[in-house]
């Protein structure tokens, strides 16, 4: 260790050295964060204008085929708003407060609660005793065998592609988010930002009632949003949801494992990697998240000790789909089908 302190509790004694490698790309540029900006939200803005003109003249086909490539760049803004909720993008907290605000309501997703949750999941990721916040509900192969018969259907259907990767994420962004009470009372701040975030969406929504009118403010925002927030779930299950990934009890946690073995390397074709912000270098991120996503590549390439992880491409991906419970015994993710009935 090149300091004198002892480790904490869930820190590996490599964590000082990594941390000194890390430092060297956590400081944002900011001329890189402001191009980012722009050469995301213009050609989005400029593609949802495209997207309310064929709606507005009823040409719904075009529309919802437009709804594509705008979703693959609200995406992309989503991942500029993750990197504000870190601090990452800007020097200035306000800044990063701001901007993240602002795509909040573009993206569905209230910004400081999102950021609260967030920041949980990062401190608590992998730990079987802290489930809970911004994580997909996982349970081990015990706890599922001691479910009743309801309990188990309910979980397999929670589970289930069509839940998981379609009714839930259009739930959870367009309905969900919208309610202050999902949260402890106690988190003022974090409630406050999603009465601010649904005011913002009503204004949008009289504004729309004023203009296009209401049905192709529904179909381009419905369609854009739905796309986005499926494809968001996706490249979140695949961070964490592999089948080597790493699970423990609280007092066997470790930060540098659970960064480095639990969360993947998701190697993407290089169109996809721009249009997901580079967070498929996902256990870089989850070591220290205060690097701008524009800096991770780098940090990756040019140190041989980050590049020896988990490793996911566009189609081994797709395996993972079936891995459903945690499997303490062999310290891997299985399937139903791993468990008997």
């Amino acid at each position: 260790m090149s300091s004198g302190a002892a480790p904490g509790p869930g820190v590996s004694s490599d964590l000082a050295s990594l941390n000194a490698i890390l430092a060297r790309y956590k400081e944002p540029h900011l001329p890189s964060s402001i191009w980012q900006l722009v050469n995301t939200a213009l050609p989005f803005f400029t593609v949802m204008v495209l997207s309310y003109w064929t709606a507005y003249r009823g040409w719904w086909p075009l529309t919802i085929l437009l709804a594509i490539p705008a979703s693959a760049l609200l995406m992309r803004l989503f991942i500029i708003q993750h990197d504000c909720g870190h601090g990452s993008f800007f020097k200035s907290a306000r800044a990063n407060d701001w901007v993240g605000a602002v795509i909040g309501v573009l993206t569905l997703t209230p910004y400081t609660y999102w950021k609260q949750t967030h920041a949980i999941h990062h401190s608590t990721s992998g730990n079987l005793d802290r489930r809970g916040y911004g994580d997909i509900e996982t349970l081990t192969v015990k706890e599922y065998l001691a479910l009743s018969k309801w309990g188990r259907l309910k979980y397999r259907m929670y589970r289930s592609v069509p839940v998981l990767f379609f009714v839930g994420p259009a739930f959870h962004f367009v309905i969900y988010h919208r309610l202050p009470w999902i949260i402890p009372s106690s988190w003022k701040a974090e409630r406050r930002s999603i009465l601010l975030n649904d005011l913002a969406l009503a204004a949008l929504l009289y504004y729309a009632y004023c203009t296009v009118g209401m049905k192709p403010f529904f179909l381009v925002q419905l369609s854009v949003g739905v796309f986005t927030a499926i494809a968001g779930v996706w490249l979140f299950y695949i961070q964490h949801q592999f089948e080597e990934t790493y699970w423990s009890k609280d007092e066997k946690w470790d930060l540098v494992t659970a960064s480095l073995k639990g969360s993947s390397y998701f190697h993407l074709p290089k169109f996809f990697q721009w249009i997901s912000g580079n967070i498929g270098f996902h256990h870089i991120h989850h070591l220290n998240s205060r690097i701008p996503n524009y800096k991770l590549e780098s940090c990756m390439k040019e140190n041989p000790v980050f590049q020896n992880v988990p490793r996911l491409t566009f189609w081994s991906a797709f395996k993972c789909v079936s891995l459903t419970l945690w499997d303490e015994d062999r310290s891997r993710l299985v399937g139903f089908h791993a468990v008997p009935r």
